[in-house]
């Protein structure tokens, strides 16, 4: 999925292969993608490089087409990148995480947010940024909307809101969005994906509403470890562990 009017920015991806014949796939697989201006392999570290307009999502789709696994293991550079693991609060649900939001600044204060649900009911998703990073109490002590004082000055819509997601009967949505915003304003502050209107009260046991703290990413050349340094798993190990957790 390619996007008229942004920037270009690089990707990396770990995958798994064996053989020239194996980036040879992936590649096939990866000029098919709307978007994809440039693809750059490294058999000997197993990594692709990816340069061009397309979402995330869709190059771990593509490449997953190709019977192999992918790992997002960096974009855009240094400082540029952050990511938001988005959870339901709702007591008794087994997979909690229900949500990613990877997001890319692509240049001056413009920020692609490429994000993706799973296991969540059908309909229209609202994404807001809030004023606190407090998930204490899930999306009810996330705060307001950031900057809505914005709205309230004549200023149209507050930069916090992000844009909406559409879920179909699969319980999957995702969205890449383009937003007026640069990182480093939003890192630490609370993201809420819900049905719920983003101006009511949440309810905290709904399991249709996800929060999470947006974190700082690794750029495109920051994330170079192969083995967890605190568990000695390979990310390959860990990748495994966190799907049958609900991870995407």
């Amino acid at each position: 999925m390619g996007s008229i009017g942004i920037e270009p920015f690089q990707t990396t991806f770990a995958v798994p292969l064996h053989c020239d014949s194996c980036v040879n796939d992936v590649k096939g697989a990866l000029q098919k993608v709307e978007g994809v201006a440039k693809i750059e392999a490294n058999l000997k570290d197993q990594l692709f490089y990816i340069e061009g307009t397309a979402a995330p999502s869709s190059i771990v789709s593509a490449i997953e087409s190709t019977g192999r696994d992918a790992i997002l293991r960096g974009s855009g550079t240094n400082d540029s990148a952050s990511v938001c693991i988005l959870e339901t609060h709702a007591k008794g649900v087994s997979d909690p995480v229900r949500g990613l939001a990877r997001m890319v600044q692509v240049g001056g204060s413009r920020t692609l947010v490429d994000l993706t649900l799973r296991g969540v009911s059908p309909g229209t998703y609202h994404a807001t940024i809030r004023e606190t990073g407090d998930i204490s109490r899930g999306a009810a002590s996330t705060g307001g909307i950031w900057e809505a004082v914005r709205q309230m000055a004549g200023f149209g819509q507050p930069r916090g809101t992000f844009g909406t997601v559409q879920v179909g009967k699969d319980g999957r949505g995702s969205a890449f969005l383009d937003r007026s915003v640069s990182v480093w304003e939003i890192i630490g502050r609370g993201m809420v994906v819900s049905k719920q209107q983003h101006e009511e009260a949440f309810q905290t046991d709904d399991p249709d509403t996800l929060v999470g703290v947006i974190a700082r990413s690794a750029g495109v050349w920051d994330n170079d470890k192969t083995v967890c340094s605190c568990s000695g798993k390979t990310v390959w190990q860990e990748r495994k562990e966190q799907v049958g957790k609900g991870m995407l």
